[in-house]
Parts: C-alpha cells; structure tokens; sequence
C-alpha cells in the first residue's frame, strides 16, 4: 500500500480544533525537564498554563508532579520585562523551602510570555543554580516539539565540546511518546550488550510509581546535569523518533566523532532487529540469552496474533513518531491502517503507509471510526465511540490516559514490549469481534 498526500493542517478547512489530539509545547519540556535528577521544571507563563500542565500530567501518572509557574498576570505581562518575574519566582521556590535544593532550574517559556518577547536567555547570568532555558511557544508544535526543544537545548548550553571519545559510551534519545518503563527497558538492553549507558531525558526514575520521599518537590529523573555535561565523549549517540534527530545533531556540534544511529520507533521485528544488530556490532558482542528468548516470543505473538489483527482495519491517533511504529507493527502481521490522524505534522507521516493520513483533531477522526475494528488513541476518544452504533474496540495510547492505572509501566518497546502490544490488541479484537 502507497501512502497517500498528507494533509498539512485541519486548519485549512476549519477556524478551530474540536476535542483535539494535540497538547502544548510548554507541556512536552516540562515533562522533559522532569527527566532530570533534582531538576526544578519552570513554567514562564500565567498559572493556568502550568495548573492544566500539572493536573493532566498527575492523573495521567497518578504522580505528584515537581511543576513550578512564574505566575506572569495581565499586569506583569505588560509592565514586565520577564526578568523580575522569573527572578522572583526562582527566590520564592527557593526560600519558601530551605530544604529544596534544584541542581537545575529548566525554564519553558509558553505563548504568552513569547509574545511579548522576554529575554530568558539573559536571566541565567543572575540565577546561581544552574539554568536552561527553552523557548516553547505553545501557538506552535506540540508536546512532541517541546520535548524535543528541550532536550537539544541541554546538550547546546551544558554539554561540554570534546574530541575524545570513550569507548562503549552511548547515549540514547527517546522520544517523549516512550514511558519511563520503557526508558529503563532500553537503558537495559544497552547496558546487557556492553554499554555505558545514559539517556536524555531520563524517566526511568521519575514518574515511574516508585513510592519515595519527597516526591514530587524536584524531577527525580535518572540523569544528573555533571552527566549531561560530559555526554560529548560519548561513542555513540542512538535517536529514537524523528523529533529527536535534531538534538543528536547538537550533541555531534560538540564532538564530531560521534556517531550517530537513528530509528524511527523500536516496534515491531524489523526495527529492533536492526537496532540490536547495529549494537552488536559496535560492541562486537553476541545476543545476550533473554534478548534472543523475547526475539523467539514476539516470533510466536506474530504468528497467534496474525489472525485477528490480520483481518481487522484499524485507526491510528497521536504524535508522528508514536503513529509511525504503532502502524508499522500492525501491518508486520497484516493489519490494515484505515487512518492516521496526527498531532502536528512531521516528515515520518511520510513513511507511513496508510489509505488517509492527516493532521487533524478527534472531530476530523470521528468519521473514521466508523470504518474501524479497533482505534489507537488517547483517552478522549472514549467517549466518541460510546455514541457510535457500531462497535468499535479501544486501545488506549498517548496522552492523556485517565482511564487505565499503571501508564508509566506500560512497555511497547523493544521484542518484548512488541510481544506485549500484540497480545493487547489481539485481545481486544477477539472480545469485539466474539463478546461485542
């Protein structure tokens, strides 16, 4: 099947998203700053724009969530030059609890503050902790951008220039669609094939429903900022989606001795065959046994899964790089791909091979549903296809997700989270189509 002429934007036939996929950019970098240890992720925005970050992020991971907000109002948005703002906020958090004590402060601007065009960047000249500022303008990209802005923005402002290389040093940029399970499960694999291993972010540590004290005061994530100061000596740096090639580029700016490899998703047998192939290589080390076990299961799943997921049609929504791998799995066991809608678009849509493939909203998606055995989508979905008079299954993917607990641990990844995913849609195909 050929991919068809994607559709740039929703925008060119409506005056507004109904009931839309996409989230902000602003949402995407506080999330990526919650990937960095002992990290305080500031909003420079109105505090609405960080109170909806912080409440979807919490039901959405059932989490406290280290989220703080510079509280710009009509009056300071239009006396202001921003410095004050972000100044006082910084010394306020700070002072109002002596015991927090941020090795980064991860300044995130949102629409309002880049609008009237504040200097964040000259603030760090005044802020004794270290600090990172990214600009996210959320009238622009979406929470996929963010995080991707964000991590290239650390590499460029704290990651040293280098000309040597430590071999085995490997640094893996996931996308933001990757749950801190499946960060952990990648870092494993990684380190399992001889490497040292670091990803940026890292939520491995953060939001994955480890019970700890303090929680939710400072980002907990599973990188420090000494580690992403010395990422330039690493051998190898692996990008994981598309959105993230542009920070493996940044970090090859500080040594270009670096190599760089990059996958468009690890889902499904080809992709991660490729992935474990080219470590291996580089290692010159052999498939440890459990890899070669979880390659052997997801073998078997594609063989019980063919015949339920094979005459099925379904309907993919999401950021790119999550819709890219979703799509190339199911049609590995000879699923059809009725309809991609995306969040924003982005250069893999291209790669997907789909009858309809568009950026769009739920309101667009809806007609498509109808079409479907089974939708891929976020949790608002649920309640469009409660009204539909056909019966359509659900797999609840992306974010957000209030339905389901347990999110974070959630593995699509890799042979085994592949061999995972299988199952699930095989199992909702078969109560649809035996129990519906």
């Amino acid at each position: 099947m050929e991919a068809k002429k994607i559709k740039l934007s929703s925008q060119e036939h409506k005056p507004l998203q109904i009931n839309p996929i996409k989230h902000s950019q602003p949402m995407g970098a506080a999330l990526a700053f919650m990937g960095i240890k002992n990290c305080l992720p500031l909003m420079h925005g109105s505090q609405g724009c960080a109170s909806y970050t912080k409440v979807l992020y919490t039901r959405h991971y059932n989490e406290p969530i280290p989220l703080y907000n510079t509280s710009v109002s009509d009056i300071t948005a239009v006396f202001d030059g921003g410095d004050f703002s972000i100044l006082m906020a910084i010394e306020n958090i700070t002072k109002k609890n002596t015991t927090l004590k941020p090795e980064l402060i991860g300044l995130h601007t949102t629409g309002l503050t880049e609008t009237k065009g504040d200097d964040v960047r000259s603030v760090g000249i005044h802020v004794e902790i270290p600090y990172c500022y990214v600009n996210t303008p959320d009238f622009e990209g979406g929470m996929e951008s963010g995080w991707a802005l964000t991590c290239k923005a650390l590499i460029l402002q704290h990651t040293f220039t280098c000309k040597d290389i430590k071999p085995k040093k490997l640094v893996l940029l996931p996308n933001v669609n990757i749950q801190p399970i499946e960060i952990e499960k990648l870092k494993e694999c990684c380190t399992n094939l001889g490497f040292e291993t670091f990803a940026l972010p890292d939520l491995s540590t953060s939001l994955d429903g480890y019970l700890s004290e303090g929680q939710g005061k400072l980002a907990t994530g599973g990188i420090a900022i000494e580690e992403i100061a010395n990422l330039g000596d690493a051998q190898i740096v692996v990008s994981i989606g598309r959105s993230m090639k542009s920070a493996a580029e940044a970090l090859l700016q500080k040594n270009e001795a670096i190599e760089h490899l990059h996958f468009n998703h690890l889902m499904g047998l080809e992709a991660n065959d490729n992935f474990v192939a080219s470590l291996m290589k580089m290692a010159q080390v052999t498939p440890y046994p459990l890899l070669k076990r979880w390659r052997g299961r997801l073998q078997d799943a594609m063989l019980d899964a063919h015949f339920l997921i094979g005459s099925s049609s379904f309907v993919v929504t999401g950021e790119p790089d999550m819709c890219v791998g979703i799509c190339e799995l199911l049609q590995s066991v000879g699923g059809t791909v009725y309809a991609v809608i995306a969040t924003v678009y982005s250069p893999v849509l291209e790669e997907i091979k789909a009858e309809n493939i568009f950026v769009g909203d739920l309101e667009d998606a809806k007609s498509y549903f109808q079409n479907a055995d089974l939708v891929i989508s976020n949790f608002h979905a649920e309640r469009i296809l409660h009204m539909q008079e056909k019966h359509t299954a659900l797999v609840l993917r992306g974010f957000p997700n209030y339905e389901e607990l347990g999110n974070q641990l959630k593995n699509d990844q890799l042979y085994e989270g592949s061999t995972y995913f299988l199952f699930e849609v095989a199992n909702k195909l078969r109560e649809l189509k035996y129990h519906g």
